[in-house]
Formats: C-alpha cells, structure tokens, sequence
C-alpha cells in the first residue's frame, strides 16, 4: 500500500492524464463489447427461465436435421462464394497490378462499388435480371434463383472487392530482381506464374480467403433476399431470436458463428504478419513490361468485371425509376418518396441512418484514433497498453450478427442474475434500448477494429522524437497531439471516418436485432419493404445509401488529392 501510495505522489499531471484516457478506453470496451459477449455466452448455458442446462440447449440445437441443415448450407455458400469470388480477385487483381490495362483507377473505383450499398441491393437486382419476370429470364437465361444459387451469386459479388483490396496489397510487395532473373534463365511466364508469383502472394490469398469466407458466413442481407426458403445460419438466428423470441437459442446460433470468425481472424493476423516480415528493404518494385496478347486479354477480364458490376446497380436504379415491373415502365420518382412507404416511416428511418452514421463516425474516429495514440505513443502502463490493444483489435474477429445478438440480450436486460445466488444487480443501461444510442454503439464496437488500424499504422510512421523532444521541452503530450500528430496523420483520420460512415449506413447483420418501431433505420427497413413486396420503394432507398456513400468517397478522394499537392 505504500509503495501505491509512493508512486501515485510520483506520478505527474500528465502520467495521470493519460492513464485515465486509456483506461476511458479500457471501460468502454469493456463494458460494451466484453460484457454483452458474456451475456451471449451466459444465455447459451441456460433455458428460458434462466436456470443452467449446461450444454443442453447445443445437444438440442445438434438434433434438430433443420439445424443441422443451416449449418451445412452455411458452410457450402461460405466455400463456394469464397473461392468464386477469391479467383475473380485474383484475377483482377493481377491485371490491374501486373499488366498494362488502360483506365487502371475507373476499374479499381467499379470493382470496389458493392463496399458502398447494402447487400440486399444484390439481391434486388438479381430478382430484376433472374427472377420470375427478370430481364435476362425473358431472354432465355433462366437459373434457381430462390435458393443456394441466389445467395452464392450475391455473396460472390459482395466478397469481391474485399479479396481484391487485399490481394492488390500483396501483388504491390513484389521484389522484381526475382523476375528479372527469371526472365535471364528463359523461364516461361506460366512457371513464372506457379515459382514466384503465387508463392509471392500466397499470405495474401490465404488471408483474403478467410477473409470472404467470413464475410460470406455470417452475412444476413443477401440471404435474406433470395434465400427462399434455403436456410443457413444468419437467418436461423433471425427466426429464433426475433420470430420465436428464443434467446436462448439464439446465442447458441451465435456462438457457431463465432468460431469460423474467430478462426478467421487468427490466421488473419497471422498471415498479415508473415506477408510483412517477406518485404526486405533490397526488394525492388515491380515493373510492368509490354506483353500485347496478355494485356488485352486482362482488359478485357477487367471490361467483363466492370460491365458486370455495372448491369448489377444499372439494373436497380432501373427498377427505382419505374411504376411496376415489367407490367407498367413509366418512369416516375415516386419510389423515391420516402414519406410514402413503410406506413410513413420511410423518411424517418432515412435521416435517423444518416444522424446515426454521422454520429458513428465522428465519435467512432475521435475515440479509435485517441485510444490508437494513447497505445503506440505511451511509455508508462505497458499492461494497461497491452489490454487496450488486444480488446482494439477483438471486434475484428466478431461477426456483426454476433455483436447485435449479445447487444439485444445485455441491454433488454432490466436485472442481471448472479448466477447460482437469488441476486441481481440493476442494468444502468436498460435504457437506451429501443434508441438510437443502442445502434450508434453497436456501430461503433462492430467496425472499431479497422480504423483503429489504421491509426496505429499511420502513427507508426511518426517519428518517436516529437514526443521526445515534446517531453524535454515540458510540452504537454496532449499538446502535441493537436498541434503535431493529427495534422500529420490527417489523411488516415479523414479514411477512418469514411469508413466508419459507409459502414454504418448500409449495414443490417448488426443492427436488425436492435431495430424497433420507435428508432426505424433504412438499412433494416429495406428488408421489411422487400419481403413486404415493395421491392421498388426498396430498391430507391438502396440506391439513395449508395449515391450519398460514394459523394461522401468522392468528397474524401478530392481531400485527400490535396492533401498529397500540398505535401
């Protein structure tokens, strides 16, 4: 006790600053992610009147062959739209690194364009081009929508852009001495392929493997479009928590879906790892050469990527335009009257989106980005640092169904039981649930992780000696921040409140448990709509999140280019 006492009299103003801003960070992470986590894993122990079964509630879920069907559908989308859309990335990724292909940055913008809508506008537009009365069912190209084929085409797509961003990191750390030999002992450009290139890259598929197969399994959007009646886990869950009111074994579907993340996540950060340590500072960068019949036949691959894209979102901003498909083509812009559809909530789930994702983003940056520099910037609380980081990088690894899951079970809940004991103790936040407050923070833990990576890698490309000289000097660190460090690492702040923005305005797998008529949101809302048959109107709000999503990427690009003129 007098050593504490010794050291608290030691500290300094500063030293105390900062401890209570990293443990600010520590609470909030705590108390928002930890403990509804715990929540989920309590309730999946236990019955409906909470007393403990053990594993009572899995062995029922295991015996039912539905059950057991969800699982094996899960996991046969989440393969199969995995590899498709990893081989497409590859592909494309390659042609845009490796290859003379014109117009480099129109298709890169294209292939990225399924990150900025909902992934139930994939949906849509499949209906409109394969359904009973699609487009291309008319011409003759007919397929079983309504099934594993749907969801599988639009996890493809969805996936996509993702495997390609990080295949596009890969193919960019190439060390073209390797090449050059080659091409000095006559080696053929396909073994070329197989002895360097892929064994260059391989960290990189693996990791954008795992990668698109979790986002394939555990996303609720598409499935919930064209499934049908084809049943895997991220609608299981839906039914079970929100059709049948079992929570119970709602968090016994959670924690399945838990485990692939988790795994995901792993080797993730293990591989992301590996392909850092092969970058050497004698490596040269890559140089493209002229290969005329390979050159065409990658812009053409990228023309048929870009086309098909293209036709996706042509083809729903065509059925938002019209009066009633394929009976009546009028164009109109009543589907886009908001205040006319969902029995009025239209406008209002509108503008709650847009407040809620501006709130997300600004709150999610300041508090990513001070918990990023309080971690890589301080000497003092090395294990504090060290858990504020591990609980960082943690919602990475967690789906975004699981997070609204273990939301709706920890705030719903008005008394938590000591299990074992006739206690409870008061839940203080009982009551934001039903608000806005409860999706902002569901928002805000779900897409944590990658922003806050992305301000630990700016901020690792900072100089140390600022703080050192700042400290000699007796400038406060806070200071320092503001006048030096956020000036300098304003690029990576304006990309993590842009992604924190278009995140939170097009996700569903998170926020549809936490959904409530008195706080409508339009990502949520365009499930209803559809499943109601309003497949227009919902087709207008899709297109209405994808228009303000890339304004607000267009307004960051334009930033950023002057940011780079002014350097």
């Amino acid at each position: 006790m007098r050593k504490i006492k010794e050291r608290i009299q030691r500290c300094t103003k500063e030293e105390i600053v900062r401890f209570i801003a990293i443990y600010a960070v520590v609470v909030f992470l705590v108390l928002f992610l930890v403990c509804p986590l715990c929540t989920l894993f309590i309730k999946a122990f236990q019955d409906k009147n909470g007393v403990f079964v053990g594993m009572a509630q899995f062995a029922k879920y295991f015996s039912s062959k539905a059950m057991v069907y969800a699982i094996s559908n899960t996991f046969f989308i989440a393969i199969v739209s995995t590899l498709i859309a990893v081989t497409l990335a590859f592909i494309f990724a390659y042609a845009l690194s490796r290859k003379n292909v014109p117009c480099k940055s129109f298709f890169r913008y294209v292939g990225m364009m399924p990150l900025f809508a909902p992934t139930m506008l994939l949906g849509i537009a499949l209906i409109y081009l394969f359904g009973n009365k699609g487009i291309l069912t008319a011409l003759g190209l007919s397929i079983p929508l309504y099934g594993k084929v749907g969801i599988i085409i639009a996890e493809s797509i969805y996936c996509f852009p993702v495997a390609t961003t990080i295949l596009m990191v890969a193919f960019s750390a190439a060390d073209n001495r390797l090449y050059e030999a080659a091409e000095t002992m006559g080696t053929s450009p396909i073994r070329k392929m197989l002895t360097i290139t892929i064994p260059n890259v391989k960290y990189g598929l693996i990791s954008a493997f795992f990668v698109a197969f979790t986002y394939s399994f555990t996303d609720f959007g598409a499935p919930s479009v064209v499934g049908g009646n084809y049943n895997v886990l991220a609608t299981d869950v839906y039914k079970q928590v929100v059709g049948q009111q079992n929570f119970n074994m709602g968090a016994v579907v959670g924690i399945i879906l838990l485990f692939p993340a988790v795994l995901s996540f792993v080797v993730d950060r293990i591989t992301s790892q590996k392909q850092s340590a092969a970058i050497s500072a004698k490596s040269v960068p890559y140089q493209i050469k002229p290969h005329k019949a390979s050159d065409i036949g990658a812009a053409v691959f990228c023309v048929v990527i870009a086309g098909a894209m293209i036709l996706f979102f042509a083809v729903a901003l065509f059925a938002s335009l019209i009066k009633l498909w394929p009976y009546n083509l009028t164009f109109t812009l009543s589907n886009y009257d908001l205040t006319a559809v969902a029995a009025g909530n239209g406008g209002v789930a509108f503008k709650n989106s847009i407040m809620i994702s501006l709130l997300t983003a600004f709150l999610g940056t300041i508090l990513t980005f001070t918990g990023a520099y309080l971690i890589d910037k301080s000497k003092s609380f090395p294990v504090s640092r060290k858990i504020a980081y591990f609980l960082s990088i943690t919602p990475l690894a967690i789906p975004g169904t699981v997070i609204g899951l273990s939301f709706i079970m920890f705030f719903n809940a008005s008394v938590f039981q000591i299990p074992f004991t006739d206690y409870g103790i008061m839940n203080p936040f009982h009551g934001i649930y039903g608000t806005i407050w409860i999706i902002l923070l569901a928002n805000m833990i779900h897409f944590y992780s990658v922003p806050f990576s992305t301000a630990t890698t700016a901020l690792k490309r900072i100089d140390r000696e600022f703080e050192t000289v700042s400290e000699s000097m007796g400038v406060p660190f806070y200071r320092t921040l503001w006048k030096v460090t956020i000036p300098m690492c304003f690029p990576a702040i304006c990309e993590m409140w842009v992604y924190f923005f278009v995140n939170a305005l097009v996700t569903v797998s998170a926020v549809v448990f936490l959904y409530s008529p008195a706080s409508p949101i339009a990502s949520v809302m365009i499930v209803s709509m559809q499943g109601a048959g309003q497949t227009a109107p919902a087709a207008a709000m899709c297109m209405l999140l994808l228009f303000i999503n890339l304004g607000v990427r267009m307004i960051y690009e334009i930033v950023h280019k002057q940011q780079m003129r002014k350097k």
